[in-house]
């Protein structure tokens, strides 16, 4: 690019361009510019034109400038500027208070930069101290304890439940295939084997019956066991006189016997086995007792109103709900007992 120069002087060494426009090499000297002159003297009233008046030649008429650009020139614009927008390191801008040379430029509210120490100082007040990491610390161990509660509450109240009705319906599928393939039982059971089925009508209740009452191997399969073991042992159905006994979960594992305390006298309760049918209807019903009261398993049971041998049934289960601190009882009497061979009793065809 080529740059503008004179092309022609006068005789007083005035420089004039191709449009007659005085140039650098007027007598006057260069334009002033502030960004460039370290000191000067401020001209004299009436000798000379401000900066962005008017130029004249020695002997010729007052030529035009550059119109006077409000605020001063280059260098005042620059300097305006600056104070708008801080210099580099000291103040706001791309590399001022939040850019990578130097700390925040005012973090008070005078508006005085703050110093290297003090910027120190306040980042290191703005870190979290050793009691605020540690209630997070514990927050997040409460949290992570509360997940793990609400894990466990939903195993216990809803995959138990799957899971134990699913192994009960198999040992029932299985009770019934052996049935009608005429494989007999030998009239003793080991534990944890089924041998019967138990339906309460009224409560819509189908559940395999089998021996014992371990927590493992019986009743958190989703089974009702009977009491057929040790100083508990009870009567089995077919027997002509005695009490027979079962234990069920009231809540979680099949929780068969959620709702025996709904039962009322006359309901029937039907043990189905190989050969027969044993239809009994409810008694009486103790809402409380403590679990150590095993005599409500006697071949007469106390408190149960039955005064004399007789063939009874005892369904036992836990109270309050969800708990295993008192024990629910349900007493029952046979009122019929009916062969397979002659059809389903009326208390299961009705």
């Amino acid at each position: 690019m080529t740059a503008l120069r004179p092309e022609r002087e006068d005789s007083y060494g005035t420089a004039y361009g191709s449009f007659g426009v005085p140039g650098a090499g007027a007598p006057y000297g260069p334009l002033p510019d502030d960004e460039t002159m370290a000191l000067r003297l401020p001209d004299a009233p009436g000798t000379a034109e401000p900066y962005g008046g008017p130029l004249t030649a020695p002997d010729g008429p007052a030529v035009p400038h550059a119109p006077a650009v409000p605020g001063g020139g280059r260098a005042a614009r620059r300097k305006a500027a600056k104070r708008r927008h801080g210099r580099r390191g000291r103040r706001g801008g791309p590399e001022g208070a939040n850019g990578p040379q130097g700390p925040p430029s005012r973090g008070a509210d005078d508006g005085r930069p703050l110093s290297r120490v003090e910027a120190r100082r306040r980042a290191r007040a703005s870190k979290p101290g050793p009691a605020v990491v540690a209630s997070r610390a514990v927050g997040e161990l409460f949290i992570t304890a509360g997940v793990l509660m609400l894990l466990f509450v939903t195993y216990q109240l809803w995959w138990t439940n799957v899971r134990a009705h699913a192994q009960a319906d198999r040992e029932a599928s299985s009770l019934q295939d052996d049935w009608a393939n005429g494989r007999r039982n030998p009239g003793t059971f080991s534990p944890g084997q089924g041998f019967a089925l138990l339906h309460i009508p009224a409560l819509d209740v189908v559940v395999p019956i089998a021996e014992g009452v371990s927590n493992k191997k019986v009743l958190d399969k989703g089974m009702v066991g009977h009491y057929g073991e040790g100083a508990l042992r009870t009567a089995m159905p077919d027997a002509r006189t005695g009490n027979f006994g079962l234990a069920g979960h009231r809540n979680t594992h099949g929780e068969p016997f959620r709702y025996i305390n709904r039962l009322k006298p006359g309901d029937a309760v039907v043990v189905e086995t190989q050969d027969e049918y044993f239809v009994y209807k409810v008694a009486s019903m103790l809402p409380v007792t403590s679990p150590s009261n095993v005599s409500v398993l006697d071949p007469v049971p106390k408190g149960s109103g039955f005064t004399g041998p007789g063939r009874y049934i005892t369904l036992t289960t836990c109270t309050p709900e969800f708990t295993s601190k008192y024990r629910l009882i349900v007493w029952g009497k046979m009122v019929e007992e009916r062969p397979r061979s002659k059809g389903k009793p009326d208390a299961l065809v009705e």
